[in-house]
């Protein structure tokens, strides 16, 4: 699987809709970014928030945040870049 993904391919990573994806990230419940316009879906991403979700509703304590950033040179809400944005 790569790891950076069109909505389609992570609705099927993850088997659900690919509506649901586009709910999901319109409304900010699931970690993506949107690069030239297009939705992006990091592969690491998905699978800590996966893990955060199931983790949160068994009541564990919260998982690792996530270190993999998509691309480090583009503007992501709520993922601040690593380097510089210009």
């Amino acid at each position: 699987m790569k790891e950076v993904m069109a909505p389609r391919e992570a609705a099927e990573y993850l088997n659900i809709h690919v509506q649901t994806i586009y709910r999901l990230a319109k409304n900010g419940m699931i970690p993506v970014c949107k690069v030239g316009g297009h939705w992006r879906f990091s592969k690491a991403s998905l699978d800590d928030w996966v893990s955060e979700d199931s983790t949160q509703k068994r009541g564990r304590d919260k998982p690792r945040e996530p270190q993999i950033h998509i691309n480090k040179n583009v503007y992501c809400p709520g993922h601040p870049p690593a380097a510089p944005y210009f």
